[in-house]
């Protein structure tokens, strides 16, 4: 539980890679998420009173528990995924005008009824079922064993064909991807692999909006950049924006992972060009990052922008719960699910654990450092969520 292994980290390679994420790209991105129902910046909050505490100068959590009312940021790669591809197949921009027009009479008799279908935690299947619902296709979503009940429900209340399989989630990932083959749905996947790699591109680049809201938030670039991993998409893409805005004064960049699910860390502690899988069983509270393999196109954009890789036990996180549901001070509290909290949790931990003290000096945080953390979920699993933020 109270694992904690970290890797400071010399990022090389070149940060235009394969899948250009900068603030070029997230304006256009931006522009077609304006078109969504319901859409609307989620709240950067500036915790004053637990920076102060901690000795930070400045911490913020974007939070993401307010995106869509899916409780989760991940609609923002789904939606921008399926929106792009249907309009390839309709030769029509992807502007803020899209989302209307792919719901036209015209356009569903042009495509049919198409299936999309993907595997997930639950956070990335909610955001393709909801996508796929409201623009009026089906969707087929394959969960991994141990998956919490209220996640399938979740789904299930989109209009998706949701089942929970015996499969970890990799294989789950490998199985959504050959029911797509057996039976021509488009597999919308938020990992990528050899000749699997448009459709995840474009996740990645719906997440840059969320990148682009809370730099947008913030007066000045923030010192420390705390992301959290699963396939490593999300950090990708935020990673790779700040530092396309920023340029040399980007954030310093830390990537966190549970300790069961940590191909990052061991990629980035191997150090040898290739990426490496987590072995063993992946039972982490911290569902949405019980991920075993990274996406090759993500780790292209942190092995060139990450400073830092961290792999964590489940104390983390709940400790991270505990900090934003119960604020300090005049601080607003934030209901942060277990793979929401955890870089906050993290953050805190090398703030105020002596062990950790080298930690600490290795990423130079102190009295002057500008912290910024995105909570990606929201309490996505409630009856977890209370017995460790209340003990229930």
């Amino acid at each position: 539980m109270d694992t904690f292994n970290f890797v400071r980290y010399t990022p090389r390679g070149r940060l235009d890679g394969t899948v250009p994420v900068g603030p070029a790209v997230a304006d256009t991105v931006s522009r077609f998420h304006r078109g969504l129902p319901g859409y609307e910046p989620t709240p950067l909050v500036e915790l004053s009173a637990l920076a102060s505490k901690l000795g930070l100068g400045a911490l913020y959590v974007k939070d993401e528990s307010k995106r869509f009312g899916l409780n989760a940021f991940k609609a923002l790669g789904g939606s921008y995924a399926i929106g792009t591809y249907l309009c390839g197949r309709l030769g029509i921009p992807a502007d803020e005008n899209a989302f209307a027009r792919l719901r036209s009479p015209e356009a569903r008799e042009k495509l049919g009824e198409l299936t999309f279908v993907t595997a997930t935690d639950g956070n990335h299947g909610r955001g393709v079922a909801w996508s796929a619902r409201l623009l009026g296709h089906r969707s087929v979503v394959y969960m991994p064993k141990g998956t919490a009940p209220e996640r399938l429900d979740n789904i299930l209340a989109q209009g998706a064909d949701a089942s929970i399989t015996d499969m970890v989630y990799d294989d789950a990932v490998r199985h959504a991807a050959a029911m797509a083959a057996e039976h021509g749905w488009i597999l919308v996947q938020d990992t990528a692999w050899p000749g699997y790699e448009d459709i995840p591109a474009r996740i990645m680049q719906g997440y840059t909006t969320m990148a682009q809201e809370a730099a947008d938030a913030l007066d000045r670039p923030p010192t420390h950049l705390f992301l959290q991993a699963g396939v490593g998409s999300m950090a990708g893409a935020v990673a790779g924006y700040f530092a396309g805005r920023y340029g040399a004064e980007r954030p310093l960049t830390v990537v966190v992972e549970p300790d069961s699910a940590d191909c990052h860390y061991r990629t980035a502690k191997a150090d040898d060009g290739s990426l490496h899988a987590a072995a063993g069983p992946m039972d982490s509270m911290m569902a949405g990052l019980c991920c075993g393999e990274p996406c090759t196109l993500s780790w292209d954009i942190l092995s060139a922008c990450a400073d830092g890789f961290i792999a964590c036990g489940d104390k983390y996180s709940a400790d991270g719960m505990r900090l934003l549901a119960r604020p300090c001070g005049a601080d607003a509290p934030i209901v942060s699910g277990e793979s929401g909290a955890v870089t906050t949790g993290v953050a805190a931990a090398i703030m105020t654990e002596e062990r950790l003290a080298p930690v600490k000096e290795a990423l130079g945080m102190d009295e002057t450092s500008r912290v910024l953390c995105i909570s990606t979920e929201g309490d996505t699993d409630r009856a977890n969520y209370r017995k460790v933020v209340y003990g229930e």
